[in-house]
């Protein structure tokens, strides 16, 4: 599902050059629940960037369901993302003045389906997330949790190949944050691949696979005895 290999990035800061991906090697079959771990400047936002087709690296390769990601102009990168990506925000990321149906439904919206469409399988993800009555308040009639799940209802909206969660249990509590967590596990119980940045240890043993990163490099790669977060609820 995913391929890379040999990934560099860098960046200019003034006269220097900041050197932030070292040579990442790193591959995900398709139905894996993976988390991406590291301390702050380790590289794993470039990384996630990159994987997200917000940023794309210097050398190596990088290949998504065998299609070769590599100079895309914003135009096909934009066609890729909506293809290919569903991602999942800290900060849920939604709009403030839609409702939590107009929010799901945007993805499908910029994929041409007609409005009809757009709604009716809104309201299934929408109802796949629990929260089928809150379908027509706005964002800020949501606690965090809801506004999360409606996040993960409006990535899986547009049935991408690979979900992309950055960071998706920061912005809650421990409780929440569990509840959102068995929602990413039972979506990935029916095969999709999901890819987890967080540097919460708890949240990375809720995922079946840990790739650590250090310093612009992969210093750990291990499959994990996965905790099933409905257990700690």
């Amino acid at each position: 599902m995913i391929e890379i290999s040999n990934l560099h990035k860098s960046y200019k800061t003034g006269a220097n050059k900041l050197h932030v991906l070292k040579g990442i090697n790193f591959s995900v079959q398709e139905g894996e629940l993976v988390s991406i771990m590291g301390s702050s400047g380790s590289g794993k936002s470039t990384l996630l960037n990159i994987l997200g087709m917000l940023d794309e690296a210097d050398e190596g390769s990088y290949i998504l369901d065998g299609v070769q990601i590599k100079n895309l102009n914003e135009k096909i990168a934009a066609q890729y993302r909506n293809k290919f990506l569903g991602f999942i925000f800290q900060s849920f990321n939604l709009i403030s003045y839609k409702t939590a149906l107009d929010n799901v439904a945007l993805p499908l919206y910029y994929q041409g389906h007609p409005r009809n469409e757009r709604m009716d399988r809104a309201m299934s993800y929408l109802e796949k997330v629990g929260l089928a009555d809150w379908a027509g308040h706005l964002p800020n009639e949501l606690s965090g949790g809801q506004k999360q799940r409606v996040a993960i209802a409006r990535a899986l909206a547009s049935d991408p190949k690979v979900l992309l969660a950055d960071e998706p249990t920061g912005a809650l509590d421990t409780k929440t944050s569990y509840e959102v967590m068995d929602l990413i596990q039972q979506i990935n119980d029916e095969g999709r691949t999901i890819l987890v940045v967080t540097h919460e240890h708890d949240i990375a043993q809720m995922t079946k696979r840990i790739v650590n990163l250090k310093d612009g490099l992969i210093i750990e790669d291990s499959l994990v005895n996965q905790i099933r977060a409905a257990e700690n609820v």
